[in-house]
């Protein structure tokens, strides 16, 4: 005689271990046993577990869940046959699906309460997925961190980060291995995303050692994602020669275990940009479009069209350009208006320029759209509307950025222009400038003057006494 109860804990204990084999085994060696309303229950528990598979295990869930219908038909009403059902419709159409009755959500069994959860999620009600409550100790091992990882995910959808960093930070604590690692990966990505590159690093730090060897090939898919996000922790780091060496390694891996992605293309594109070889960061760039999907393309557009821009191409900048600034979802309109301004600048289009980059002001992307503001009203001889420009791209960017680099320069030039009315910041603009550029850059020898000048006009008692 089968005990339901008995061998479900079974099964839990193999799944806690990550033996998915054990688990299968129990489960399929007491559905052979079973009478017909065991083997309904027991059924469901298979669907459970195949689930755990997500997307690429969707004919075995759908088989399962009819075995337990086939069984006993009485089973549709089952919170869990309910639940389960939710969340294989969720998968194969999205936020089409129905969503869980209420009812399911509120189940006393709370294996239908997680499956409920995962349905929400998945179909994009990321607000109702946190509403069931469900404590940790009622799942089984196996459940906590994947609870924690779909709680995460729905505050993350809902702009919420410092709650999806602490959910992640459980997840991980609760998994182990390969599981483990992922979820520490997943807590990078959003500490890159927020901007702590520090934090990104030491999560991947504690996620490399989880991963073996790579025989398998869920493995090696989830190691490229660690060098690609590796390299991009490193490119904010400022080491871009570093981040070079992780996202070819994240290449190679995804052909070796799978396909290349558009992901590492786009990144590979920028690390190569910030080592100024703009022609192969184009190509890349390229290859990151042909690999995007639809809700990817905008982003891929706009970093071409700024590579283009890199390489003064500034009419077929302005073709790619455009193609993101029509996806009203893109996030990143301001930017994409401002690198538009800057294309109508190279172009001499002025009046076309001032007014994108007024318009991509108005709209946060500051920096940039200041710095085509300053260009333009150089153009016009305004010298102390470019000063203005200028001196706030320095406020705004990252000390060293490119960027904060190009502001300095830009405002020690237009204080030249003017007669080194104020020596004593132009002298200071020159001086944090020449920090920055490399001696075989051309702004180097015009820095050097510029500093000499407004150094000799504060040596003859000139301008504010330098602190």
């Amino acid at each position: 005689m089968i005990d339901v109860a008995t061998t479900w804990q079974q099964a839990c204990t193999a799944l806690a271990g990550d033996d998915y084999d054990t688990a299968f085994s129990v489960l399929e060696g007491a559905l052979h046993e079973a009478d017909r309303p065991q083997k309904a229950r027991l059924s469901l528990y298979l669907a459970s577990v195949q689930a755990l598979y997500g997307d690429p295990a969707t004919t075995e869930v759908g088989l399962a869940l009819r075995d337990a219908r086939t069984a006993d038909p009485a089973i549709r009403s089952d919170p869990l046959y309910v639940s389960l059902s939710a969340e294989l419709d969720a998968r194969l159409r999205g936020p089409d699906a129905a969503p869980p009755p209420p009812e399911v959500r509120e189940a006393a069994e709370p294996l239908a309460r997680y499956h409920a959860l995962a349905a929400l999620s998945i179909a994009g009600h990321p607000a109702e997925a946190l509403e069931i409550h469900l404590p940790l100790t009622e799942l089984p091992p196996h459940l906590r961190w994947r609870l924690r990882s779909w709680q995460a995910d729905a505050e993350e959808s809902l702009g919420h980060p410092a709650e999806a960093r602490h959910l992640y930070a459980e997840a991980a604590h609760h998994a182990s291995g390969l599981n483990r690692a992922v979820m520490l990966q997943e807590g990078a990505a959003l500490e890159l995303q927020l901007g702590d590159t520090e934090a990104a690093l030491s999560l991947l730090e504690q996620a490399r050692p989880l991963y073996g060897r790579l025989g398998a090939e869920e493995e090696g898919l989830n190691l490229a994602t660690w060098h690609y996000l590796r390299a991009q922790a490193l490119l904010q780091a400022g080491k871009p020669d570093d981040a070079l060496t992780s996202i070819r390694e994240a290449d190679r891996l995804e052909r070796q275990h799978g396909d290349p992605s558009y992901g590492v293309a786009l990144v590979w594109g920028q690390v190569l940009t910030h080592l100024g070889r703009h022609d192969e960061a184009l190509a890349q760039f390229t290859r990151a479009l042909d690999l995007a999907g639809d809700g990817d393309r905008p982003f891929a557009q706009h970093e071409l069209g700024v590579a283009l821009l890199d390489l003064d191409r500034p009419l077929e900048a302005r073709e790619h350009l455009e193609a993101a600034l029509a996806d009203p979802d893109y996030p990143y309109r301001p930017e994409v208006l401002a690198d538009l301004a800057e294309c109508d600048y190279r172009l001499g289009r002025l009046q076309e320029a001032q007014l994108a980059a007024e318009q991509a002001l108005a709209q946060g992307a500051v920096i940039p759209a200041s710095m085509v503001l300053g260009n333009v009203a150089l153009e016009y001889y305004h010298l102390d509307e470019a000063l203005d420009h200028f001196e706030r791209v320095v406020r705004e960017a990252a000390q060293g950025s490119r960027d904060w680099v190009m502001g300095h320069q830009m405002a020690a030039d237009v204080m030249a222009q003017q007669g080194f009315r104020d020596p004593a910041a132009a002298y200071a603009h020159a001086q944090q400038a020449l920090e920055f550029t490399p001696e075989s850059d051309d702004w180097r020898g015009t820095l050097e003057d510029h500093l000499r000048k407004a150094g000799a006009l504060l040596g003859q008692g000139g301008g504010r006494t330098l602190n």
